[in-house]
C-alpha cells in the first residue's frame, strides 16, 4: 500500500500470550514472524519472546523484512515516583528508538488484575480528584522524558487496570498534558463500556497509536453478567480479529483519516490459538483491514 498514511501491523499475541503462557507458549517467535510476513503485515509489536537488546530486535525483524511497530512497557507508576519510572523505562525507550518505532505502548500494571482470575469489577481505581491529579502529573513528566528519547508515550486503556472505562479515559486526558498520547483500542473500549466511535472522535487529537481489536458482543454480555476475569474473557472468546466480530471498523478508520492520523493499525486479539488458529485469524484480520484501507486510500486520491 504505497503512499498510504497508515501501515498494518500485528501483535504476536495471536500466536502466544505473555500473560497466559499456556496459550501458544510453545510457538516460537520465528513462526509468528514468518507467518505474519507471508500474510502481508508490515511490522510487529514486541512480546516476551523478542531479544532484549536493540541489536537483537533489529536482527530478528530484519531476517523477515519486518518493521518494529512498538512495544508494551509494564509500568508501576501508580504506586511509585516519576523519577523511579524514568529510570525503569529508559532502556525500553532506547530499544524502540533505535529500531525506528515512534510510540511506546504504556501499560499501567500497578494493582492490575488483567492476568489474574479475579472478577473485573475488582480492578483498581482512583477515587479522588487529588489521586487523579498526582497520577496525571507523574504521567506527564514521564511522557516528556519518553518524548525526549524519540518515542511518544501511548497510554493503553486496559481491562482490569486503573484506566478502563470511557469515564476513566476522559479523566486521564483531563489531568495529563499533550505529551501523553492515547492508544485507542477498539476492543478494550467496547468491553470497558464505551462506544468505540464516540470515544475515538472525542479524543482523536490525542490518539497516537491504534489497536484494532474486535469483540463478540454476545460473549461480552456473558462476561458482564457472570463477572468474568480478564483471563476468563480471553479463553471464552470475548475478543477476536477485525472482520470476525461485531465492531464496525470502517467508521473508525474514516475518523482516523479525517484527522490525518499517520501511524500503525495493529491487529491484536487475545484468543486461544488452539481454538482460533493463529494463521487463519491473523489473515482474516489483515484482509479486513487491507480492504478498508484500500477503499480509504482510493477516496483520498479523489480529492
Amino acid at each position: 500500500m504505497t503512499n498510504s498514511p497508515v501501515k498494518i501491523g500485528i501483535n504476536p499475541i495471536s500466536w502466544s500470550n505473555d500473560d497466559l503462557p499456556s496459550l501458544g507458549g510453545e510457538t516460537p517467535l520465528s513462526t509468528a514472524l514468518r507467518e505474519g510476513k507471508e500474510i502481508g503485515y508490515q511490522g510487529f509489536e514486541l512480546n516476551g519472546k523478542f531479544p532484549k537488546t536493540p541489536e537483537g530486535v533489529r536482527d530478528v525483524l530484519g531476517e523477515y523484512g519486518l518493521e518494529l511497530v512498538s512495544g508494551w512497557y509494564s509500568s508501576l507508576m501508580a504506586h511509585r515516583s516519576a523519577e523511579d519510572e524514568i529510570k525503569g523505562i529508559a532502556e525500553h525507550c532506547r530499544l524502540l528508538a533505535e529500531n525506528n518505532a515512534k510510540v511506546l505502548v504504556y501499560g499501567e500494571v500497578a494493582g492490575s488484575i488483567q492476568s489474574k482470575r479475579v472478577p473485573l469489577v475488582e480492578r483498581p481505581r482512583f477515587y479522588t480528584d487529588e489521586q487523579w491529579k498526582v497520577y496525571g502529573d507523574k504521567l506527564t513528566a514521564l511522557a516528556r522524558f519518553t518524548q525526549s528519547q524519540g518515542v511518544r508515550l501511548a497510554y493503553h486503556h486496559h481491562m482490569g487496570a486503573y484506566v478502563e472505562s470511557p469515564e476513566d479515559i476522559d479523566r486521564l486526558m483531563e489531568v495529563t498534558g499533550e505529551e501523553v498520547g492515547l492508544l485507542f483500542d477498539a476492543g478494550h473500549c467496547y468491553m470497558g463500556g464505551g462506544d468505540p466511535l464516540a470515544v475515538l472522535k472525542k479524543h482523536i487529537d490525542r490518539v497516537c497509536h491504534v489497536h484494532f481489536k474486535d469483540v463478540r458482543k454476545n460473549v461480552v454480555q456473558l462476561a458482564r453478567n457472570n463477572q468474568w476475569s480478564f483471563p476468563d474473557c480471553i479463553v471464552n472468546g470475548t475478543f477476536t480479529v477485525p472482520g470476525d466480530g461485531d465492531i464496525e471498523f470502517g467508521p473508525l478508520l474514516d475518523t482516523l483519516y479525517a484527522a490525518n492520523y499517520r501511524g500503525w493499525l495493529v491487529v491484536e486479539a487475545e484468543q486461544d490459538p488452539a481454538v482460533a488458529p493463529s494463521y487463519l485469524y491473523a489473515q482474516k484480520g489483515y484482509e479486513t483491514l487491507r480492504a478498508l484501507v484500500s477503499r480509504a486510500n482510493a477516496r483520498l486520491t479523489l480529492y
